[in-house]
């Protein structure tokens, strides 16, 4: 079993798109640290032998930050824009959309599950 940065790799996927199971590593990052490491995008997960998940490992510490370090660089930026109060970190605050996005009718993601409120009663005619 391939366990790299405290995630387990799925050991039936082609090596490429195995890597991206790593939080902080997409498409282009699993194939530069593969042509690196000197291993075929086609090889399987289960198929690497120990000096290739070995090179993996150390091309990815040395170069990268990932998983928990990148998660807390992010949680870090996130927090720096509300201490600020620039707009982006009243957004964040608020749990509004931060990137312009419509809020009128979509944005169900960050506001929530809707809050109904009720309509206004209409005077009746006597």
């Amino acid at each position: 079993m391939a366990r790299i940065s405290g995630i387990d790799l799925p050991k039936n996927k082609r090596g490429e798109i195995g890597l991206t199971y790593i939080y902080g590593i997409g498409n282009s990052t699993a194939r530069y640290i593969l042509d690196k490491a000197g291993i075929s995008y086609d090889k399987r997960v289960h198929e690497w032998n120990d000096d290739e998940l070995s090179a993996i490992r150390n091309i990815i510490t040395a170069e990268l930050k990932v998983e928990g370090q990148l998660r807390s660089e992010v949680q870090m930026s996130i927090k720096r824009l509300m201490d600020i109060a620039c707009y982006r970190g009243l957004r964040h605050r608020k749990g509004l959309p931060v990137r312009g996005q419509r809020t009128r009718t979509n944005s169900r993601t960050r506001k929530g599950k809707r809050k109904t409120v009720a309509g206004k009663k209409k005077a009746t005619k006597k």
